[in-house]
């Protein structure tokens, strides 16, 4: 009884924080919320590119609520010095022939959890003392620079490694192996298995036609440095999965493209609208393109669709027209009356999408049946 209160509580407080928008909103959307999915409080990302930890922390954060853990608060920071150090070996054993930058992608992070394992914000934040935001810039200049300079050695020694996790540890502070926490003690790996998080639940999913359907590729973009897989479906079947996974109480980590003149983090809208430059594109409602397989191809192709940006997909919404929409917390703070959610239209993520996460269990069973899950 006290978890299922507790659940009701934190479901209130995720559709308090979001649904903000229904009093006093300036546009007409006329947003209404349909389903929400348990989520905790939006976060801000600040001066990093490390969308991809925040918006896959949260969304593991819903699975712990949805498997009666309560709410929980994960480092982001502890996935990505681990990330860091995973891309430093990549880059120097490729001979500097890779990507080394601050993004990644959510299998990433799904890898540290089953490899290392996750701890909770309040024992790593990633932050020293008196430090109250993330600010990765000089960090990844000083980190870089040390790797290009192992690279102009002769013979390598194993010391660039010790020095390179000093590095992190000036700028992030150091990682205690193990740990007190409300009266119990972990490390990483026993915290991971106390929360209930198996990274082999979750599976990757895209839907681009250079590739076969129903099979797995390695997705072509430059933040999959570490040449995860991805399983490909049709467009369509993703959207099922979602709309499913949304149903049965599943949230969904979405990467996708936000450079659109439709998308719009300060009023909390994504559209594509056949009018681009109409001028009351964020404050009403009107028509979307018609999106299709091979539209979603040849914008990825052309670099049109691009992995931009990586967000928790945590419930449904329609606007006054009956239009679907899908309501995203995105890792900028509480920006836009929406207290840094925006709501997606199903057209936008239909076009926009270039992967999501999810648990196997949110699969519908016929599509689940064809990936022989």
């Amino acid at each position: 009884m006290r978890f299922k209160f507790l659940q009701i509580v934190l479901l209130n407080i995720c559709i308090l924080s979001t649904a903000m928008a229904q009093v006093g909103v300036q546009n007409s959307y006329g947003f209404e919320l349909e389903k929400t999915v348990n989520c905790t409080p939006v976060k801000s990302q600040d001066r990093t590119g490390t969308c991809w930890s925040f918006a896959t922390s949260s969304f593991l954060e819903s699975e712990a609520i949805r498997m009666g853990h309560g709410e929980q608060d994960f480092s982001e920071m502890f996935v990505v010095r681990n990330v860091y150090k995973d891309k430093a070996q990549n880059y120097v054993l490729r001979q500097g022939k890779a990507n080394f930058s601050q993004g990644s992608l959510s299998h990433d992070l799904m890898r540290v959890v089953g490899e290392r394992g996750v701890v909770p914000e309040a024992i790593y934040s990633g932050m020293l003392e008196g430090e109250e935001k993330h600010n990765h810039g000089e960090m990844e200049a000083v980190l870089k620079g040390m790797l290009d300079g192992v690279l102009k050695q002769k013979r390598l020694s194993k010391k660039w490694k010790v020095a390179f996790e000093k590095i992190i540890d000036v700028y992030l502070g150091e990682l205690p192996e193990q740990f007190n926490y409300k009266g119990k003690k972990y490390n990483a790996s026993s915290y991971a298995k106390e929360m209930g998080l198996d990274a082999d639940n979750y599976i990757n999913i895209t839907s681009f036609t250079h590739h076969p359907f129903y099979k797995n590729f390695v997705l072509e973009i430059p933040d999959n440095y570490s040449n995860g897989s991805f399983y490909n479906l049709p467009i369509e079947d993703v959207q099922k999965i979602v709309n499913n996974a949304l149903d049965k109480g599943y949230s969904v980590a979405w990467d996708g493209d936000v450079s659109e003149k439709g998308f719009s983090a300060k009023n909390g809208i994504a559209v594509v609208p056949t009018e681009p430059e109409r001028e009351d594109l964020f404050s009403s409602p009107g028509k979307e393109v018609s999106v299709n397989q091979e539209m979603r191809q040849d914008q990825f192709e052309s670099y049109s669709t691009t992995d931009d940006h990586l967000m928790h997909l945590t419930g449904t919404a329609k606007d006054k027209n009956g239009t679907k929409y899908y309501l995203i917390k995105n890792s900028w703070g509480e920006v836009s009356e929406y207290k840094g959610y925006l709501y997606m239209s199903e057209t936008y993520m239909k076009l926009k999408t270039v992967a999501i996460l999810v648990h196997k269990d949110a699969l519908p069973k016929d599509i689940a049946k064809k990936m022989k899950m």
